[in-house]
C-alpha cells in the first residue's frame, strides 16, 4: 500500500467521523435550547358540572401573544363525502384575539385561554362546565413557532362517578420569572445519556471498520512490503 493512498484513507475516515460527530451535535442542539411546546403526560379528570383547565405550555418560556394557538379534538376528522368540510376548533387565539367563527358550536362561550399569561408563554385552556361528551383528547398547536415540538396533547375524562373535594380545576401553573429551577431536568438527563451513547457507538464502530480495513490492505498487498524491504540495485 503507497503512502499516498494511507493518507488519504486516513482523511475520508476522519473526514466521516467528523460529519457524524457534527449530526450527533445537531440532534442534541433542540433539547438545549428550543422553544417547546408541554402539555401533560396524565390525563385530567373531572365530573360532569366541573371547570377545568388543560395545562399546556412553553419552556422556557416564550411570549406568544403574537402566534397563533390553535386548541383542536385531533381524533375528530372531517366529512370524506364532503370536499369542503373542515374540523373546527375547539378554541382560535389569532391575531391577539379568539376566533369564534372557526370554533366548534358546542365549546362557544366554554372556553378561554388565560390572555395575561401568554407573554410567559402559558397556552393552557379553561373549559366551563365540562360533560362527557367532552371527553378525548385536546390538542395545543402552535403553526408558526420555530420549533421541532410545535404541539402537545392533553386527554380529559369526564366521569359521572368521579368525586370532588374542593375543585377539580387543574391548578394554574404560571412560571415565575425568577425561577431558575430546571424543570426540563429530567427530559435533559436523558437526552444526555442517549447522546453519550450514540457517539460511544460510532465511534467504536468507526474505529474498528478503520482497522479492520488498515489490516485488510496490508494482508492483501504484502508485496508492497517486501518491495520496500529490498535494498536498492547499487
Amino acid at each position: 500500500m503507497s503512502l499516498n493512498n494511507f493518507y488519504f484513507k486516513d482523511s475520508s475516515f476522519f473526514s466521516l467521523w467528523t460529519f457524524l460527530l457534527c449530526s450527533a451535535l445537531s440532534v442534541w442542539t433542540p433539547v438545549q435550547g428550543e422553544v417547546l411546546v408541554i402539555g401533560s403526560n396524565l390525563p385530567i379528570i373531572a365530573a360532569p358540572g366541573d371547570d377545568v383547565i388543560l395545562p399546556c405550555h412553553l419552556e422556557p418560556m416564550f411570549d406568544v401573544q403574537g402566534l397563533t394557538v390553535e386548541w383542536s379534538k385531533p381524533d375528530l376528522k372531517p366529512d370524506p363525502s364532503d370536499r369542503l368540510s373542515r374540523v373546527e376548533y375547539v378554541h382560535l387565539y389569532r391575531d391577539r384575539k379568539e376566533v369564534p367563527d372557526m370554533k366548534m358550536a358546542s365549546y362557544f362561550r366554554r372556553t378561554e385561554l388565560f390572555m395575561d399569561d401568554m407573554k410567559h408563554g402559558n397556552i393552557s385552556l379553561k373549559i366551563l362546565n365540562v360533560s362527557e361528551e367532552d371527553n378525548g383528547r385536546y390538542r395545543c398547536f402552535i403553526p408558526k413557532l420555530r420549533s421541532r415540538v410545535k404541539a402537545a396533547v392533553v386527554e380529559l375524562v369526564v366521569d359521572s362517578n368521579f368525586a370532588t373535594t374542593s375543585t377539580t380545576e387543574t391548578p394554574l401553573q404560571t412560571p415565575d420569572p425568577q425561577d431558575t429551577t430546571p424543570t426540563n431536568a429530567g427530559r435533559s438527563r436523558v437526552a444526555v445519556v442517549l447522546l453519550i451513547t450514540f457517539i460511544s457507538a460510532v465511534a467504536v464502530g468507526g474505529l474498528t471498520l478503520y482497522f479492520c480495513c488498515h489490516h485488510q490492505n496490508r494482508t492483501k498487498h504484502p508485496e508492497d512490503d517486501e518491495t520496500e524491504k529490498q535494498p536498492l540495485p547499487v
